[in-house]
């Protein structure tokens, strides 16, 4: 997106505001499944948890995509965004059985990563099939909050413990129709990724009556300039091969599933805020915005990176300056950062604000949770209203206070 067509949103929308480039979009979700082309049967199930606006899952569903949900309000999201049920795969993590028995109903794929939900969910529903979420006890991923694949993670049936899931399929005669990991997001080494998928192969072979096998994602995005991305070509070609020839020794063409968000989402957002004052101290030159971690959470939750630019004066000088917001706490978007000159009123842009940026958006402080603007077809859509007073006190319940204390009765 151009420098211009940013500010112009928020000229139209106002600060701050969520801005999604919806040519990017389609641009990643390309390269990806190119990346795979000489897969047989691929499919690609959008993460909603990094971005769940209905637009930005109907865009999603006009590419040919499926999504991956994580609670049964995603699911319904998805189905109310036109997803076909069958286009849909519920992963969850730690819920009740009641939630998993709920979206089978509606027809979903079934993930499940725990042995004890596993057999009661196969002995009252036994014609249900099921996918296995395996935890291969590997090491990956750019923090210790995103990595879910080592051995003390919540996350999955440890590979360790595929002899229970096998005396569960016998005891209960369910089917599993699906194989699934996921090791971490942010991973840089594609070596790991294939390392971990010999180890769901192999685990594949358990079982005979499978329609695919997921791989997950977490693939990394670039950052800032010349920073470390996933090789998805090379993965794309090293891994086919070594599915094509797997489904070759299985005998059968399963499909190739991923569940990617990020990679999908995250170069595609913009996050604008306006500069309320420039504070310099002693030994720092604060830029504070009219912004703070109730909206962009990441930098103080995982130490992420955001690239912090000054579109307002994109020529200017550049200095260094700590980019903090609004929050009575600390909440430091960027630390001593080299941006162009800023000035009260500028408009800054952080990049990558596209996965879990607005998703993990909260009203802390009261504030107002952003607009969200999605480019498309070189115009600017309004996909989310900036909420108001209205929105804070909607489900709030008043107690009436004025009524006098009823005197305990005395026996």
């Amino acid at each position: 997106m151009t420098e211009s067509q940013l500010l112009q949103t928020v000229e139209e929308f106002g600060s701050p505001v969520y801005v999604y480039d919806a040519d990017k979009i389609e641009s990643q979700y390309k390269r990806l499944t190119n990346a795979f082309k000489t897969v047989k049967h691929l499919k690609i199930n959008y993460a909603v948890k990094a971005l769940s606006n209905i637009s930005i899952l109907k865009l999603f569903n006009s590419f040919g995509s499926g999504i991956d949900t994580v609670s049964i309000q995603e699911v319904q999201l998805g189905l109310a965004a036109g997803f076909k049920a069958d286009q849909i795969i519920f992963t969850p993590n730690g819920v009740s059985l009641d939630e998993i028995e709920e979206a089978a109903k509606l027809g979903v794929k079934i993930n499940i990563d725990n042995l004890s939900i596993l057999e009661q969910f196969g002995t009252k529903h036994p014609k249900v099939p099921v996918c296995i979420r395996i935890n291969p006890h590997v090491m990956a991923g750019g923090n210790a909050n995103i990595s879910v694949g080592h051995i003390d993670s919540k996350f999955g049936i440890s590979i360790h413990q595929i002899p229970h899931i096998l005396r569960i399929v016998e005891n209960t005669k369910m089917t599993i129709n699906g194989i699934h990991m996921h090791t971490g997001s942010d991973i840089l080494d594609i070596e790991v990724f294939l390392y971990a998928s010999e180890i769901l192969f192999e685990t594949a072979k358990q079982f005979k009556n499978l329609d695919f096998i997921d791989f997950g994602s977490g693939f990394k995005v670039p950052y800032k300039v010349g920073d470390i991305e996933t090789n998805i070509e090379e993965l794309g070609e090293k891994l086919s091969t070594k599915f094509n020839a797997f489904c070759k020794e299985y005998g059968k063409d399963l499909t190739l599933a991923f569940e990617p968000g990020k990679f999908l989402v995250s170069e595609s957002g913009y996050f604008l805020t306006k500069v309320n004052a420039i504070k310099q101290t002693t030994s720092t030159v604060f830029a504070q915005v009219d912004s703070g971690f109730n909206h962009l959470i990441r930098p103080m939750f995982y130490g992420s990176h955001h690239e912090i630019t000054n579109i307002s004066n994109p020529k200017g000088r550049e200095r260094f300056y700590t980019v903090v917001g609004y929050i009575c706490e600390t909440d430091t978007f960027g630390n001593n950062r080299r941006i162009n000159e800023i000035n009260e009123g500028d408009v800054l842009c952080f990049k990558n604000a596209g996965a879990y940026c607005f998703s993990m958006a909260s009203n802390y402080n009261s504030r107002f949770r952003p607009a969200e603007v999605l480019w498309f077809n070189n115009k600017a859509h309004l996909i989310r209203k900036r909420e108001t007073f209205e929105d804070i006190l909607n489900n709030q319940i008043e107690v009436d206070f004025s009524i006098k204390k009823e005197k305990p009765m005395v026996n």
